[in-house]
């Protein structure tokens, strides 16, 4: 592929991945005439696995600054009035005991099946930017541009590359090379998820079966427990209760997986109910309505040393891929695609000054994203009675996880784009 210079255009980007961030990103920069955006996907289609993803109040605030609001909207669940407010309520897994709830005002537990809301954002990605069967194996640079090369033979050139390629990033080597860096490789956190999806009607008469209030399907449900929680919430305008339950081997501060063990695998029911024997009816309810779990190997990356390589970024989960505790991975790569589309859309950034508005980037979103990658594997520790200072003390526990989100909702990105065009005018 030649490159894509034409003498109009301030500044051409090549963007490697097409999920959830990198999309979200491409639209936005495609809202300037002034820059030619191209975006690479591994696959032969847009395409999202998963199931239900949910964002916090910061993710939803950068999704109505990326001008996809009308999208999300359309397609986004709420909890049922009155708990319109209630990210998650906090239960006892032995027992359902209700515990707490963690409210996110005007927000509550917003939430959208993952293909969903690709599809929903793609629908606003002029054509001809999407280039598919692209997988990316190689990104070199030198002082004028910056190339991706794809298994297929061809290449793109531009002024710079963005790597919204994933926790199993090919353009990460090239920002962290292994000669200076060591190899640097996603690990196992230690924690399977078992995930289904259950029709809502069937899971509220599975409850009311039990004994239990149908509204415990609806309204999105954490149940705690000794190095296990599962959690629920809806999808699909609510026809459908997504289930996600933990169990974390904490027997040695390194797990690691059996070898040559597949991350995603179909496993037996009865594998899953023995991970919860013993816990509430609630719970068999829930798990008994799966009859086909997957089990996820959670996998992390370790806070790194930057993202930035002169005319080569890495964003999203490329450069801060965590656990979900707490809902945070997708929000986290829509606050870059804003904050980094902001910077680039700048009538003052273009070739020259390009490096300059990267790096500036990094400055202002590595110790957020570092911590918000720490926290949330922290998060994991204390719904699964593992938290310092805090294990089993009900107490402690309800007083944490009723302020510990705080710090992370209530950011604006736009604060980081003020920020960042602050340090830019001073260079």
């Amino acid at each position: 592929m030649p490159a894509k210079h034409t003498q109009q255009k301030r500044l051409s980007i090549g963007i490697v991945g097409g999920g959830i961030g990198g999309v979200a990103f491409a639209v936005a920069l495609s809202r300037d005439s002034g820059l030619d955006v191209q975006l690479f996907e591994a696959a032969p289609q847009f395409s999202e696995i998963g199931a239900g993803v949910s964002f916090g109040p910061n993710a939803v605030k950068a999704i109505q600054l990326l001008g996809l609001e009308y999208a999300y909207q359309r397609i986004a669940d709420s909890s049922p009035a009155p708990f319109v407010d209630v990210w998650f309520e906090w239960r006892r897994g032995i027992d359902d005991t209700y515990l707490t709830a963690s409210l996110a005002p005007g927000v509550g537990q917003s939430s959208v099946h993952r293909a969903d809301f690709l599809d929903a954002i793609v629908a606003n990605l002029p054509e001809g930017i999407a280039h598919f069967g692209k997988r990316c194996v190689e990104v070199k640079q030198n002082s004028d541009n910056a190339t991706a090369y794809f298994d297929d033979g061809t290449h793109f050139t531009g002024d710079v590359i963005i790597g919204f390629d994933g926790i199993k990033s090919v353009v990460r080597r090239h920002v962290l090379p292994p000669e200076q860096y060591g190899e640097i490789n996603p690990f196992w956190s230690g924690t399977y998820a078992y995930r289904g999806m259950i029709p809502t009607d069937q899971l509220e008469a599975a409850l009311e079966a039990k004994g239990r209030e149908k509204r415990l399907a609806l309204v999105p449900q954490m149940y705690l427990g000794k190095d296990r929680h599962i959690l629920t919430f809806p999808v699909k305008q609510s026809q459908l209760i997504n289930v996600v339950a933990f169990i974390t081997d904490r027997s040695t501060p390194n797990p690691k997986l059996p070898e040559g063990a597949g991350w995603v695998q179909p496993v037996p029911q009865a594998e899953m109910l023995k991970v919860f024997e013993g816990w509430s009816s609630a719970c068999q309810a829930i798990l008994e309505c799966i009859p086909e779990p997957t089990r996820w190997a959670l996998h992390e990356l370790p806070e790194l040393a930057r993202y930035h390589r002169d005319r080569v970024l890495i964003v999203g989960d490329a450069a801060h891929a965590l656990v979900p505790h707490q809902g945070a991975g997708a929000g986290q790569a829509l606050e870059d695609a804003y904050v980094l589309a902001s910077l680039l859309a700048d009538a003052s950034c273009d070739l020259h000054n390009v490096s300059d508005v990267l790096a500036t980037f990094e400055q202002v979103r590595h110790a957020r994203t570092c911590k918000v990658q720490r926290t949330s594997h922290e998060a994991g520790d204390v719904y699964e009675y593992a938290g310092v200072g805090i294990g089993a003390d009900e107490a402690k526990l309800i007083e944490n996880l009723e302020k510990r989100f705080e710090w992370l909702w209530n950011h604006d990105p736009h604060d980081d784009v003020i920020a960042a065009r602050q340090r830019l005018a001073v260079l």
